[in-house]
């Protein structure tokens, strides 16, 4: 089932949530015990995140250097494929402009379409690492707008090759990210809102917000996503504190702000035990409000970790 179509059918919020592929070498079990964890509580679908080859730079011993190319987190479509067929659950695996050319795009894309995958979320993703201007793949997207117009386009079957005959359409919802407190690289928030007007009027079926610890700055996005006539769905995505250590990690991580109240909180935890019950209470306030507030799907970002998430669910559906 389309993503969309959840969210029009339903008439309350859902709940939905984010896992990371397992890494390299690793196997499937700790993604499979964060599911069954919170099956009971009715998840309507999971997002599956996608990560680019990395590109590391090792000295050997004769003082030469070598470059090796990895991808830590290999699997997003076999395990996207996996977690829909054992647990009936619809999935939405990420889908980069960095890192994936135009070609390669359509390939995975194709490969969704046979495993009866119809949920994407499109995203640009990260640069490679130290560089200070994102730099498209050759023969890649640059702008986020341009992979969802590849991905709508598909809809036509409207392929690569203009010369193939019998073209399938392949019919994906799509999804695309927002940011209620501006992506860094945009010089202001106004700018911001017309590349996220680009990517929806490409063809973006619905948004999905960055992490917010203050739900006001969610409902002033929605109020000037509305303004700027961006009409589509705008899902809240909220990530529950885990580690004293967030208080400054996410914010030089995501470019956030933490409100003042939860920071004095997490200030004085003496440990990871305190700042997890604090970041959990806090979620589940945020969450109280976003429903009370008819937000559509309460997104939450595990990173694997389901034992908070658990709770969070647990007190508000």
């Amino acid at each position: 089932m389309k993503v969309i179509d959840i969210i029009n059918n339903s008439e309350k919020t859902v709940f939905s949530f984010e896992l990371l592929p397992p890494l390299k070498g690793n196997n499937t079990s700790r993604i499979y015990r964060t599911i069954e964890s919170l099956t009971d509580f009715d998840p309507k679908y999971i997002n599956i995140t996608t990560h680019r080859d990395e590109v590391e730079y090792k000295e050997k011993d004769d003082g030469s250097i070598i470059k090796r190319t990895i991808r830590k987190r290999p699997g997003t479509v076999a395990i996207a494929a996996a977690i829909q067929h054992k647990y009936g659950i619809p999935v939405v695996p990420h889908v980069l402009c960095g890192g994936f050319t135009r070609s390669e795009t359509e390939y995975v894309l194709i490969d969704l379409n046979f495993l009866g995958i119809k949920n994407v979320l499109a995203l640009r993703g990260d640069g490679v690492k130290n560089q200070h201007v994102f730099k498209p793949e050759t023969g890649g997207h640059t702008y986020a707008y341009e992979l969802v117009e590849q991905i709508v386009n598909l809809k036509t079957g409207i392929y690569l090759n203009d010369d193939l005959k019998n073209n399938t359409p392949l019919d994906f919802c799509v999804g695309v990210a927002g940011y209620p407190e501006k992506h860094f690289e945009a010089p202001n928030l106004d700018q911001d809102l017309t590349n996220l007007k680009l990517k929806v009027d490409a063809g973006a079926d619905y948004i999905v917000t960055q992490m917010f610890f203050d739900n006001q700055v969610y409902y002033d996005f929605v109020d000037r996503c509305r303004a700027n006539g961006i009409t589509v769905p705008i899902i809240p995505g909220i990530k529950p504190i885990n580690l004293k250590n967030q208080l400054t990690v996410l914010p030089k991580i995501f470019h956030i702000n933490l409100p003042n109240e939860l920071s004095k909180e997490l200030a004085t935890c003496k440990n990871n035990e305190d700042a997890r019950r604090v970041g959990t209470e806090w979620a589940i306030h945020q969450s109280r409000d976003l429903i009370a507030h008819n937000a559509p799907s309460l997104h939450i970002y595990t990173y694997g970790i389901s034992d908070n998430v658990k709770e969070i669910v647990k007190a508000v559906f």
